[in-house]
């Protein structure tokens, strides 16, 4: 299967010219050119890496940056930019890049970096699964496994479980969630939520020690006995 790159740069002659070298190399390539086409994409697409140019309309790579690793702490980000401070690279690997190329670079340095990033996370997704009571529960494939029964998770699903298991035993506060997966805490955003909640709870109860319970007024808590 083709590794999937999400690619945003705003330099149309570059854009295009860094797109083809790497769908030459037999990735699948999403270019965008601004920073929210590049959440917007993000949101609804899996990625094995992301590459962002520095300055670009709309929202900067680095704030990019930081809103995806407020959802995925694991996917490589590789920084494109044309400024040379040092304390440009520092802010880039501040807000969770794991690399940075300064332009003008060359391509086949490019590919080496994108090979080479994409490797180290394939490493890393293999040893990424969570048990979950009886279940076993992959972040990256968005699934979960009971008995070797395989069931995929929406994204929204999927962010919601993890988010449940990161809070461990604790409650998970309801207004935290709808703005961070929402981007608003409004009546139908909240009911949407409650949606997704009891396609979650119907997903998890081959496994009846594993419950999601409301807590009235202040949001979620996932017990595991």
């Amino acid at each position: 299967m083709k590794k999937k790159i999400l690619f945003a740069e705003d330099e149309p002659t570059l854009a295009m010219v860094i797109k083809e070298s790497l769908e030459r190399k037999n990735y699948d390539v999403v270019q965008v050119s601004d920073g929210l086409q590049a959440l917007d994409s993000y949101m609804i697409q899996r990625f094995d890496l992301i590459i962002l140019d520095v300055m670009m309309p709309k929202l900067n790579g680095w704030n990019v940056a930081q809103e995806i690793r407020k959802q995925n702490k694991k996917i490589p980000i590789l920084f494109l930019t044309a400024k040379s401070e040092n304390e440009d690279l520092i802010k880039g690997y501040s807000v969770g890049g794991n690399d940075y190329l300064r332009k003008p670079f060359h391509l086949e340095e490019l590919l080496l970096r994108v090979k080479e990033l994409i490797e180290r996370n394939k490493e890393s997704r293999e040893e990424s699964v969570i048990s979950v009571g009886r279940f076993k529960y992959s972040p990256i494939r968005q699934e979960i496994v009971f008995n070797e029964n395989i069931t995929k998770l929406s994204y929204k699903e999927s962010m919601l479980l993890q988010k449940l298991i990161n809070a461990q035993e604790e409650v998970l506060n309801r207004k935290t969630v709808l703005m961070d997966l929402w981007g608003d805490d409004n009546f139908f955003n909240a009911r949407n939520m409650d949606v997704y909640i009891s396609r979650l709870r119907k997903k998890l109860n081959a496994d009846s020690n594993i419950q999601i319970l409301n807590i009235r007024g202040f949001g979620y808590k996932l017990i595991m006995r």
